[in-house]
């Protein structure tokens, strides 16, 4: 490996490698290829969740892991075995979601249960869904009985950000994670589980120190990466104020493959 570079480099997705028509460039998979011929390994952490793990492999071919979920769910490509599987019980979910309506009013929610690929989601289908996804329609209290991955709420009154700051008011962390990731939706997640905690999984089992981590991202389920990483964070140019505000440098937007750009600087320094 070179000296002067990071050993590892977690990237997020959506709205960071992957552009706005959701494909990633031949010349972001041709950067990525020759990090990982320079010894660098290199992580996919993103909100998708598992069910959407062939699509992630897709977008990033060379990954070595995968922190799906937020964070939640973690993957080892090499070995084809989950590192952590965390699950949110329909019980916390339930007071979550009650504490949240009481300060923001009825939320649509849609509740993401199931693991294996291209699974449902469960809930009310929700027009302003970006995605493909198939709905399965459930009631609240059918979706609330087990344990699920993580659940998306929107607002009918809020926008995003001013219902992420009503949720972190009323939500307390040791009961579940709110963040977003730049949806509609707040994102709830198990307690203790971020993009943070997730990508420290991955680092204690390759054994890499988290001031060797490299990241990039765009929304504030970013900001715990950000956090925790410590060789360089960076945001792409059309990032979240949030996020903009704690990068170390800030590349070219998703569209103008930033992180690329970035990388192929780096490796030819």
């Amino acid at each position: 490996m070179k000296p002067g570079l990071p050993k590892l480099i977690a990237t997020d997705l959506d709205g960071t490698l992957v552009r706005s028509d959701d494909t990633v460039s031949a010349y972001t998979h041709e950067v990525l290829d020759r990090v990982r011929a320079a010894g660098i390994r290199i992580v996919a952490a993103t909100g998708r969740g598992p069910r959407l793990t062939s699509l992630t492999r897709n977008d990033i071919r060379v990954a070595d892991f995968l922190v799906l979920a937020q964070g939640g769910w973690v993957l080892d490509l090499a070995d084809s075995r989950y590192l952590r599987q965390a699950r949110l019980p329909g019980k916390a979910l339930g007071e979550a979601l009650g504490a949240l309506e009481s300060v923001a009013g009825p939320l649509s929610v849609m509740f993401e249960a199931l693991e294996h690929d291209d699974s449902p989601l469960w809930g009310d289908y929700d027009p302003t869904w970006r995605y493909p996804v198939t709905v399965e329609s459930r009631t609240r209290a059918e979706c609330l009985d087990g344990e699920v991955i993580k659940a998306f709420a929107r607002s009918f009154e809020l926008d995003v950000d001013a219902l992420l700051d009503a949720a972190h008011r009323v939500i307390p962390p040791d009961l579940a994670t709110v963040t977003q990731a730049g949806l509609d939706y707040v994102e709830i997640c198990p307690s203790g589980v971020d993009k943070g905690t997730g990508l420290s999984v991955v680092s204690e089992a390759v054994g890499v120190d988290p001031a060797d981590v490299l990241v990039f991202g765009d929304m504030p389920n970013d900001l715990p990466m950000f956090a925790w990483a410590g060789w360089r964070r960076v945001a792409v140019a059309n990032a979240h104020p949030a996020l903009l505000a704690v990068a170390d440098d800030v590349t070219l937007t998703n569209d103008e493959d930033g992180v690329a750009v970035y990388l192929d600087r780096l490796l030819s320094r």
